[in-house]
């Protein structure tokens, strides 16, 4: 197993960690005595193969995986120190604390502004709604492309717009981390362009989890990677690192493309 602490001394102060993590499918182990540190203001990779586990990974960070009733999770995910799966946390605040945007955008079928008031609206949110959901746009890079389109139905959008939208639409309530699996994979080359670009910004800050099978994308815009073979944490380090010099030998297998 490797070491958490191949991310090096100083980002070892952890926003989200997981100590002995695994996830239980029925009996089978979808994801195995998994322990890592995610730090703050960081983008972190997970790459692997089809099926090793990644996706079932982030889910553990929101406890979305508790919505399928074969799902079995042991060991600890930490948010900031705390047990996110101690009997007395609700995941719905768990939600709002760590976003997740998913590979298809989820709109709902109604305007770019209620898509993004959703949330806020839903917990009772006593602002300026109309500042919240302008600032959301701004930080998710939209806009100044919809600012003048506000009313208009949320699926008129491009397919990249429509992304940013749910980017804009979780950054609302106001999260600590944002989990992203496959956010860019279905879109064109700028509309990708802008999802990365908006991503290394908002780690500012963020701290972001990115499920990518883009070997090329998380080498542009992580800043460590984990890599993960069969459920198992093979190798996590700095993405530099990782890419150029693996200590593993599935590491290298799976970058050459010979696993």
């Amino acid at each position: 197993m490797t070491s958490v602490y191949d991310i090096g001394a100083e980002d070892r102060t952890p926003r989200l960690e997981t100590r002995g993590l695994t996830v239980f499918r029925d009996a089978y182990a979808v994801v195995k005595g998994v322990s890592m540190i995610i730090p703050a203001n960081r983008v972190v990779a997970l790459v692997g193969p089809s099926g090793c586990g990644k996706t079932t990974l982030l889910k553990s960070f929101n406890r979305m995986n508790d919505l399928d009733d074969d799902v079995r999770i042991e060991g600890e995910v930490l948010l900031n120190g705390q047990d996110l799966y101690h009997p007395a946390v609700d995941p719905v605040a768990v939600r709002r604390r760590v976003g997740m945007v998913f590979q298809q955008p989820n709109l709902f079928p109604t305007s770019i502004f209620d898509n993004v008031a959703f949330g806020p609206k839903v917990n009772r949110y006593a602002g300026d709604l109309d500042r919240l959901v302008q600032d959301s746009l701004v930080k998710a890079s939209l806009w100044g492309e919809v600012h003048d389109r506000l009313s208009e139905s949320a699926l008129k959008l491009s397919a990249g717009q429509q992304q940013r939208l749910c980017i804009a639409r979780a950054l609302a309530v106001g999260p600590e981390v944002l989990l992203m699996d496959e956010p860019a994979s279905d879109l064109d080359p700028g509309a990708t362009r802008r999802i990365e670009e908006l991503i290394q910004a908002l780690k500012e800050d963020y701290t972001i989890l990115l499920v990518t099978h883009n070997l090329h994308q998380a080498a542009r815009i992580s800043d460590f990677t984990a890599v993960f073979h069969r459920g198992e944490l093979v190798e996590y380090g700095p993405t530099s690192t990782v890419f150029t010099n693996p200590r593993e030998d599935r590491t290298e297998a799976y970058l050459t493309g010979r696993e």
